[in-house]
Parts: C-alpha cells; sequence; structure tokens
C-alpha cells in the first residue's frame, strides 16, 4: 500500500504541474484586458502583440489571438491570413469571423461600437489573425528593404512567426492545427503549409501539430484562375450566348493570355458589359461617389492585387478590375504592381469602421500595437511592399500536401467574379483524384446552402450560394457551419 501511495503522488504532482503550466504559460504582456468600444465581459481570452522574425532588421509580424470559447484546451488553433498580397488580416478580424460585429462611432474617426459576433469562428477554435509581410497592417520591418519580399520569404517568415508563438505558447502545441485564408492567401497558404511540413519532417522545434489548410475564393494557378472570368459571366447570364461564343472562338478559350485582334475586341466587349458590377459580389451595388456610399453604409468586400500573376503576365481581367488592374498588365521582374499605379482606392468598397478602430491610440494601447506615430496608419491594402510571386502555380503545392495525409478545403463564393468558382473547381477537378463524394448540396437549417464535392487525399471543394468573395462576411452562419463541420472531420 506505501509502495501504491509513492507512486500516485508524483503523478498527481505532474498533472498539477501541467495544469498549472497550461494556465499560465502564456506571456501575460500579451494579454488584451480592455477592448476600446466594447462594453462587457469577453467570451475568451484575447491575446495580441509581436513577434520577432528577424532580430537583426527588426522585423516584426503582428497577431491578435482569440481563445477558443468553447474549450480552448482541446479545440483547434486556426491561423487566418488575408489576401493583398499586401492586405491585413485584421479584415478577416473586423468583417468577417472576428469576435466583434463592428458599428459605426457615428463620424469617420470616431471609436466603433463593438458587439460579440454570434458567427465568430472564435466560438469552435482559437483563431491567431496574422499580419503578414511585414510592411503589412501593423506589422513592420526597422529596415525598409524588407519590404521588397515575395511568396516565398513570405511563407519562411510566416514558418519562424509560428515556431516562435508556439514556443510562447507552448499550452497549445497539443492542439490540431490549421492555416487558412482567402484571396491571395490562396497562395500564403500552401506555401506556408509546405514550410510548416518541411519544418516538422526536419525536426524544426517545437514541433506543430499540424493537420491541414483551407483556401476562401483563393488564388491558385494563372492559367486555371485567369481563363475563369469569362465562362462565369456568360454563366450568371451577364454576358449573352452569342458574345460568348464570339469570344470563345476568337481566343481559342485562352481568355487570360490572349493575343490579336478579334480577341481584344470580343474581350473589350464584355469589359463593357460587366463593367460597372461589383466584382467581388455581383448582387451588390457598387458604389464610385461619396452620395452612394452615404445611401449603402455598409462595407462591400475587398480585393487583393494579383489574381495568380507568373513572372511575365498578368491573367486577363475587365476593365472594371482595370481600376486596380489593366488587362494585361506586365508584371516588372516579377514584381505585383503596386496598387496605386492603376488605381485610387479598392473599388466598391469601404474600410471606414476598421481604420477608425484601429488608428485610435486607446486601441492601439490596448492590443500592444505600434503608434501610429511610429509606424503610420493602418491600411486596409498597402502599396508600400513591392512583393514577387515567386512560387508559381499552387497545384502541386495542393499535390504534395494532400497526398502526404493533409486535409484541404476550398471554398468559393459562387458570386464572386474576382476569383470565380469556376477556376477553383476545375483546378480541384485537374489534380486527378477520384471522387469518394459525388457533387451534391449541403444544408443549413433545411436550406441548400451550397454544393459540394469530396475527393481522395481529404481534398473537399465546395461552393456558398449567394456569397461573395469574402463569405464570412456574406454568409456569417453559413461560414461557421462548414468551418466547424470540416474541422470536425463531419462531412458537409
Amino acid at each position: 500500500m506505501a509502495a501504491s501511495g509513492n507512486g500516485a503522488a508524483p503523478a498527481l504532482v505532474l498533472l498539477l504541474l501541467l495544469a498549472v503550466g497550461r494556465c499560465g504559460a502564456a506571456p501575460q504582456a500579451a494579454l488584451v484586458t480592455r477592448v476600446p468600444g466594447f462594453d462587457g465581459a469577453l467570451p475568451s481570452k484575447h491575446y495580441a502583440g509581436y513577434v520577432t522574425v528577424d532580430e537583426q532588421h527588426g522585423r516584426r509580424l503582428f497577431y491578435y489571438m482569440v481563445e477558443s470559447e468553447r474549450d480552448p484546451a482541446k479545440d483547434p488553433v486556426v491561423l487566418w491570413l488575408n489576401g493583398g498580397p499586401g492586405c491585413s488580416s485584421f479584415d478577416g478580424f473586423v468583417y468577417e469571423h472576428g469576435p466583434f460585429n463592428f458599428e459605426s462611432g457615428g463620424s469617420v474617426k470616431s471609436l466603433p461600437k463593438l458587439h460579440l459576433n454570434p458567427y465568430s469562428w472564435s466560438k469552435v477554435s482559437t483563431m491567431i489573425y496574422l499580419d503578414s509581410p511585414a510592411g503589412v497592417g501593423l506589422s513592420y520591418s526597422k529596415n525598409v528593404s524588407d519590404y521588397n519580399t515575395g511568396d516565398l520569404k513570405t511563407a519562411a517568415d510566416s514558418h519562424t512567426f509560428l515556431l516562435k508563438w508556439f514556443g510562447m505558447y507552448p499550452e497549445f502545441l497539443s492542439n490540431p492545427f490549421y492555416i487558412s485564408g482567402e484571396s491571395y492567401a490562396g497562395v500564403y497558404v500552401p506555401t506556408l503549409s509546405h514550410e510548416v511540413v518541411k519544418g516538422i519532417q526536419g525536426g524544426a522545434k517545437p514541433t506543430i501539430n499540424f493537420k491541414g489548410y483551407m483556401v476562401g475564393n483563393g488564388v491558385c494557378d494563372t492559367v486555371f484562375d485567369g481563363n475563369a472570368l469569362v465562362p462565369f459571366a456568360h454563366g450568371m447570364g451577364l454576358v449573352s450566348d452569342d458574345i460568348y461564343q464570339e469570344a470563345n472562338m476568337a481566343c481559342q478559350g485562352n481568355f487570360w493570355n490572349a493575343t490579336g485582334n478579334k480577341c481584344n475586341t470580343a474581350l473589350s466587349k464584355i469589359d463593357g458589359l460587366i463593367g460597372e458590377l461589383n466584382i467581388y459580389d455581383i448582387l451588390e451595388p457598387c458604389y464610385h461617389s461619396k452620395t452612394i456610399k452615404e445611401v449603402i453604409p455598409s462595407r462591400l468586400p475587398k480585393s487583393f492585387k494579383d489574381l495568380g500573376a507568373t513572372n511575365k503576365t498578368f491573367p486577363v481581367r475587365t476593365r472594371m478590375l482595370g481600376r486596380a488592374w489593366p488587362l494585361r498588365a506586365p508584371v516588372r521582374d516579377g514584381r505585383v504592381p503596386s496598387w496605386l499605379e492603376y488605381a485610387s482606392g479598392v473599388p466598391c468598397m469601404s474600410d471606414e469602421v476598421a481604420t477608425a478602430w484601429l488608428d485610435n491610440d486607446s486601441v492601439r494601447s490596448a492590443i500592444h500595437a505600434e503608434p501610429v506615430s511610429s509606424i503610420g496608419p493602418w491600411l486596409l491594402c498597402t502599396d508600400a511592399i513591392n512583393f514577387n510571386h515567386d512560387a508559381g502555380s499552387m497545384i502541386s503545392y495542393h499535390k504534395n500536401l494532400t497526398r502526404q495525409g493533409y486535409r484541404a478545403f476550398i471554398f468559393s463564393g459562387d458570386h464572386d467574379m474576382c476569383v470565380p468558382f469556376t477556376g477553383s473547381e476545375a483546378w480541384t477537378k485537374s489534380i486527378g483524384y477520384g471522387v469518394v463524394d459525388s457533387w451534391r448540396p449541403w444544408f443549413l437549417n433545411g436550406q441548400v446552402s451550397g454544393y459540394t464535392q469530396g475527393y481522395e487525399h481529404g481534398l473537399t471543394f465546395a461552393t456558398i450560394k449567394g456569397a461573395g468573395h469574402t463569405v464570412p462576411e456574406y454568409k456569417p452562419q453559413e461560414a461557421l457551419a462548414f468551418y466547424s463541420r470540416w474541422l470536425a472531420g463531419s462531412k458537409l
């Protein structure tokens, strides 16, 4: 009996130490104790601050972490990345699936009012919102040469961030970890996933419990993405059958890198037909003046600068996109042209609420971010970085990751004309995996919410009915539903 008692005591002590370690491991200096604009108790703990990914250059990436409201000890940890390249992940935090819904304070610069978001993704997972690369959002470097960057450097820095972050929060090392994002994060997510897997296989410490990734309306491949818009516009009834057939014949189905006068003329005709639509959701209005903005106070979704350009050309888009991108603009030495070279701003949207909150001195202080006087104002999408798309097509990344057993969820709002679902559906099919869950509707509350098809090796494609480019912004309830189901390993 005595021996049995002695054996039990150390085990009990170990369990107590582990419990204490879990509660006290997170850096208390990063704890967000108040959220300006929000009254009441937070449903879970929030942490925020900087992780230095290059000590010599002083390159620092900013994160905001929201613990799961359900069971942070067991629930998945999910990294969220917005696109651009050059757009802040506070876009997702403020407008999509963050813990709050933001209400205007009444004027452009007044502090917004925050309310709890019933469809926050932190209902079922711990969320990390990361501004990446340096120069984007609240992230910065003391060496401006770091603002010349690209896909591969961004992925390497984000991997460094994750290793250091898990070192700071070791209590989450055993939790399943996923990487997620939308838009140009269709490049960020698979390239970072590749770095994480390479690190795991190479013995990088700490060991990340990586399980898979998800991409929404994401850039993937120049040819597939570039050829998706014209068929999409035709299928949505924006372009007549005769005009579509004329363009298809003149361009021989090659819309993204077309040559010849007949093809250019046909594309210009299509351009003229759809040029005044909101490219991020063809059902939503697109305001062009302060007058219309006052009538439509809600934010319309943002864009990103590159739709999967190679080191040679941008994919073809239309004049409406031409506010931000020319039709076949050259990419100078592989560099994505800066936003303001082609546009005075992001068309069809407003980021006033997010800007008012993130440029407020009390907010910066509360979330442990550098003040405006130090790193400048927050921008939804910046033109301060020179970005090279140097990773090429993402199809090989998806094949490599899924064949190694990592789950992948590719979802598309079916009314987005920026990265149309037609391209995403085509490239997922092109991988060549066998179908294990044939095309069918998926439901929420007894209603069809979209369509899905499942493939071998854990690859799933799904549409969200009636959603635009930023799915959780348009369909928050449906987004939380598919997100929760996929994380749990359930069928949609």
